[in-house]
């Protein structure tokens, strides 16, 4: 029997995620909540763009909580520990690319009682973080001995990213220098990335006193830039930088960034990507080292990111292909380090 999966939220990774439970062999859809009326009642195949489906939106918690289903995919824009543990409490199992990725021991209680009370898994995906900086530095380390230093790292144009409201309001694109400080996106990311260092620190070995520093760095356009939010202002924000380092005895031994642009020109400082463009870099120091850059996650094109973003698309089936490994694992939250090999699956025309 297929496992019976519900869809929390349908925006742009919510969307792809049901894209993907529909093609996977061992998956059905059974349900999926939406925050607005106006979906509410609608057929999803509606919701993401093709034929009905025969599965009906709710935005009724309750009637989602009640459901007979496997797992959840839990996609919001930002995560609620409390609806969460609503729904590892009802019985479901959850994915989310939305944290949890490598709960510290406070919160991991509250989780793992959650769990035992469902008899159920939770765990947190993704790809950035979730995947590149600590997933894949990890897998990599596999080929070496004696690791320094591991990188994760992504170098992104903003424009393709279709989410406009989070991109002037939350990440504080087009706005000032000091809006962009005080914002609330170095906070909301910590969340996610200084936990991945930490993951990385604790499965490599490095010392139990690392410290986790973090930085934002920032560039500002010298002339006016189109972008999807409108026009950038000269002096108004156009180029961020984040970085989050483990550091062991004043050493850097885990490092991992992101680099989001609007564009390559008319900025200050004058930051590009460089002859490789956008892409994602891994990167072991050790014997032997290894260098790994990714391509493919980013749109050929800013308006076929605005369309359907490989990146958005790359996270949800992170989670869809985890889902039947969750639902087999142990009961509590199953972190990367956990679950076997998560694998996706073939394409049914060649099954």
């Amino acid at each position: 029997m297929p496992l019976r999966v519900i869809q929390w939220a349908t925006g742009g990774v919510g969307r792809a995620a049901v894209e993907g439970v529909l093609l996977h062999p061992d998956l059905e859809l059974v349900g999926c909540y939406v925050h607005s009326e106006a979906k509410n009642g609608v057929d999803v195949g509606e919701i993401i763009g093709r034929e009905p489906i025969g599965v009906l939106a709710t935005n009724d918690v309750d009637e989602v909580l009640a459901m007979d289903a496997d797992c959840v995919v839990y996609t919001p824009l930002v995560g609620d520990p409390k609806e969460v543990i609503r729904l590892l409490r009802s019985g479901k199992n959850v994915v989310t690319p939305v944290g949890w990725i490598y709960p510290g021991e406070r919160q991991r209680t509250f989780l793992e009682a959650a769990c035992d009370e469902g008899g159920v898994s939770l765990h947190g995906t993704g790809v950035n973080p979730g995947g590149v900086p600590d997933l894949h530095p990890l897998m990599f380390s596999s080929l070496s001995s004696a690791v320094t230093y591991v990188r994760g790292e992504e170098f992104s144009d903003i424009r393709s990213y279709n989410a406009p409201d989070v991109v002037r309001h939350v990440m504080c694109f087009g706005g000032t220098p000091e809006e962009a400080r005080s914002g609330p996106m170095l906070e909301l990311l910590s969340a996610g990335f200084a936990r991945s260092v930490q993951m990385c620190l604790d499965v490599l070995g490095f010392s139990a006193d690392a410290e986790i520093r973090s930085t934002l760095d920032l560039a500002v356009a010298t002339a006016p830039i189109d972008s999807p939010i409108g026009v950038i202002e000269p002096g108004r924000v156009a180029g961020q930088r984040f970085v989050w380092e483990g550091v062991v005895r004043d050493q850097v031994v885990v490092r991992v960034a992101v680099n989001w642009l609007m564009g390559e020109q008319h900025l200050e400082p004058a930051w590009d990507f460089g002859a490789e463009g956008e892409r994602f870099e891994v990167e072991v120091r050790g014997d032997p080292d290894t260098f790994v850059t990714i391509k493919g996650w980013q749109p050929d094109t800013l308006a076929e990111g605005l369309v359907r973003n490989p990146g958005i698309v790359v996270t949800a089936m992170h989670c869809v292909n985890s889902i039947p490994y969750v639902v087999a694992a142990p009961t509590g939250v199953r972190t990367y380090v956990d679950l076997p090999l998560v694998a996706g699956r073939a394409h049914p025309d060649l099954a």
